[in-house]
């Protein structure tokens, strides 16, 4: 396929300028800004582990707090036989309330908080267990139940915390009162020990539970990586739609992409359609006020017509040309060997130029692919590289590299000369519409506007700077793409 010759070359230059070392003149569009607010899928995590936390702490202690009451009824319970024991014992016949005993060794030993004492009714020591000799145990407060109970939390004398229970009862006529303890501390110290296990044991069907959760997440938004991958596949050339099974909570979305793309091909093909049809319809009469003009070449009237309908041809022209410039740059899925691209169109300014050399620096094969209409690139690198060759000496360098930025990777194409070169003033000017700063060099003054323009397109760059050859160095900054395929030429 042999490239195509750019249009509008612009020879902009002015002879014997050179610019400041570096100052440069540049273009530059930046498109909407989106900005990345973390990962679905970790949001999702940390999520799920925090509540795992909250729920499985709060189950640690729901549960601590059952068994400390189901360990201190236990006791209750225990203490009330004991009692039981006792008060059953007094009540047999020929029975000494001063020798009764509990066979439970606890009961023996000092400062267990495990005691058990009887009184009178005047509260005076009847008998008491050997582990309460030498104590004073405190009367506990407060009614008896109906089943003839009363019990309370106190501190003995050695600072261990018990529970406390007492019954009154009648022996032989007279009043008594039965009162048993058991320690408290006993029954914390195993409600700690349940705690410390409690949580080893939440916090390790935590951890599994946060993982599963991570990995529930991943997968349940495996579709919108794959929904992602479909789009990326139509910006960069490979596909024309988004295809493939989606859920239905994703299905939508990948229909509203695909009736966007569509809706966006048709806007632009019909807007295509109109300007085209506008300036097309315009074309006749302005060549019938040109041609009855140069009738009367001599009379003022005739030079006006000429002069202002030579005007609105020039602008018909440029508005067709725009519209077949939006009509191939935007619609997304095309893409172009940007090296191949080069090489014919070094080739063939070669051959226009047999006085100029143009060095030609060929890029290894990890060069990204225009992502763009390939003659688009022919267009814009074309006329950089025209431009260069009219005011270049006899040296061109021609280099590709490629770039990363925050949207993807960036195609990079630098074209050097050993011209004049231009000021930082005339640089700017040179990318406006239509100027020249020289008006002996053929030329329309549109060619690096028409590069502007698709430049302005793709949302790249294109910047003048000072030439270690002297001369002009045009960077041209294009979206790149993924590669396509082994390159050959």
């Amino acid at each position: 396929m042999s490239p195509t010759v750019p249009s509008g070359t612009d020879s902009t230059r002015p002879s014997n300028v050179q610019p400041n070392a570096g100052e440069e003149a540049a273009i530059d569009t930046a498109g909407p800004k989106t900005s990345r607010r973390g990962s679905i899928a970790v949001s999702l995590f940390w999520l799920s582990a925090a509540w795992l936390i909250v729920a499985l702490v709060g189950t640690s202690f729901l549960l601590t707090e059952l068994y400390s009451r189901a360990l201190d009824n236990s006791l209750t319970d225990t203490l009330k036989f004991h009692i039981d024991s006792l008060a059953g014992r007094s009540l047999e016949p020929e029975a000494q309330v001063d020798e009764l005993r509990i066979q439970d060794p606890r009961f023996g030993r000092a400062a267990t908080g495990w005691y058990w004492v009887i009184r009178d009714g005047e509260g005076n020591i009847v008998n008491l267990s050997r582990s309460a000799v030498g104590m004073r145990l405190p009367a506990i407060i407060g009614p008896f139940d109906p089943d003839g109970y009363r019990s309370g939390v106190m501190t003995d004398d050695n600072g261990v915390r018990i529970r406390a229970v007492e019954r009154a009862i009648i022996s032989e006529g007279r009043p008594l009162q039965v009162m048993v303890t058991g320690s408290l501390d006993e029954i914390l110290a195993l409600v700690g020990e349940f705690r410390g296990q409690t949580l080893m044991v939440l916090g390790a069907v935590g951890i599994a539970l946060a993982i599963m959760s991570g990995i529930g997440a991943r997968l349940a938004l495996r579709p919108i990586g794959r929904l992602e991958a479909a789009i990326e596949k139509v910006r960069e050339g490979e596909a024309q739609a988004i295809t493939g099974a989606y859920p239905r909570e994703i299905a939508p979305l990948a229909e509203e992409v695909n009736e966007l793309l569509r809706s966006n091909t048709q806007i632009i093909e019909r807007a295509r359609n109109q300007v085209g049809n506008l300036a097309h319809g315009l074309k006749t009469p302005l060549a019938v006020l040109r041609n009855e003009a140069h009738l009367h070449k001599g009379s003022p009237l005739a030079k006006v017509v000429v002069s202002e309908s030579d005007k609105m041809t020039s602008l018909v022209s440029t508005y067709l040309d725009r519209a077949r410039i939006a009509s191939r740059t935007a619609i997304v899925g095309k893409r172009a060997d940007a090296t191949l691209v080069m090489l014919r169109l070094v080739r063939v300014m070669e051959k226009l130029n047999s006085g100029t050399t143009i060095a030609f620096v060929r890029p290894d094969a990890s060069l990204p692919w225009f992502r763009g209409d390939e003659g688009d690139l022919e267009e814009m690198a074309g006329n950089l590289l025209d431009n260069a060759c009219k005011w270049s000496r006899g040296k061109i360098a021609v280099s590709m590299v490629a770039e990363r930025a925050q949207s993807g990777p960036m195609l990079l194409i630098k074209v050097e000369d050993d011209g004049p070169g231009l000021t930082p003033e005339e640089a700017e000017k040179v990318l406006r519409r239509g100027v020249r700063l020289d008006e002996k060099t053929p030329g329309s003054g549109l060619g690096l506007d028409i590069v502007k323009e698709l430049v302005d397109v793709y949302g790249g760059s294109l910047a003048l700077k000072r030439s270690v050859l002297g001369g002009v160095l045009a960077e041209l900054r294009l979206p790149g793409a993924r590669l396509g395929g082994p390159r050959l030429g």
